[in-house]
């Protein structure tokens, strides 16, 4: 059990356990005040449920193809203050979309598994949580076209190497980036993660830079600040 400071998570059968791209994920997604949220790929449903804490009156869609992590994240949904806004679909975002093609969302958020074409991790849970094939984010930059409002915005955080395919996945599907933030471990370290984000409009995309540590084992301001409210430690 991981307790934030306004829910806590199980992570009881969920291969991804709770990390440093699921929380950072949570705490700065989203633009303005967004009423429909999808959240694709929940795992454990902590980011779902950060953005149920951070925008209290959107209602909040999660996908999760793994069984018993979704059976996880929606026990972590009911045992929340925020249940009555989050809503969990046990399936693919693809199955998903074919199930609800008129839905359209403000924030779309995902996580996802990104070592393409690398060696499979040993055990069926990592292998789907973490492995992507070929087609995976030609699909899912497809459907997020499609879901998101005019004026909504997508969210992925991703390795530098899956980051260069994805960008070109996204104009390919008329969308434009919009910021792109670069996640590094310390201040004088290459980025090894980069949060893209994208929608409809185009407009001149901003450029961010997030350090995690000052020093080794000690956060920096900006991670407290940005974490303050969701991790006990601060």
């Amino acid at each position: 059990m991981f307790r934030f400071k306004q829910f806590s998570v199980d992570q009881t059968g969920c291969a991804m356990k709770i990390n440093t791209d699921g929380v950072l994920l949570g705490a700065v997604a989203g633009e303005g005040t967004p009423s429909n949220i999808l959240d694709i790929g929940t795992g454990t449903g902590v980011i779902a449920l950060m953005l149920a804490q951070r925008f209290v009156n959107a209602v909040i869609d999660a996908v999760e193809i793994d069984e018993q992590a979704a059976a996880t994240a929606e026990a972590n949904f009911s045992n929340s203050q925020f249940d009555k806004r989050l809503t969990l679909y046990a399936n693919g975002f693809e199955q998903f979309f074919n199930d609800h093609p008129d839905k359209r969302y403000d924030l779309i958020i995902s996580n996802p598994p990104f070592y393409i074409n690398s060696l499979q991790s040993p055990g069926a849970k990592i292998n789907l949580a973490k492995h992507a094939a070929d087609g995976f984010f030609e699909k899912l930059i497809s459907i997020v076209a499609t879901l998101l409002t005019q004026q909504g915005t997508g969210w992925l955080i991703l390795p530098i190497d899956t980051a260069e395919l994805v960008k070109d996945l996204i104009k390919q599907h008329g969308l434009y980036l919009k910021k792109i933030i670069t996640i590094h471990s310390f201040k004088e370290d290459a980025a090894h993660r980069e949060i893209l984000v994208f929608g409809k409009n185009d407009e001149p995309p901003t450029a961010d830079k997030f350090i995690i540590y000052g020093e080794p084992k000690v956060y920096t301001e900006m991670y407290r600040v940005l974490l303050k409210d969701f991790l006990t430690i601060f």
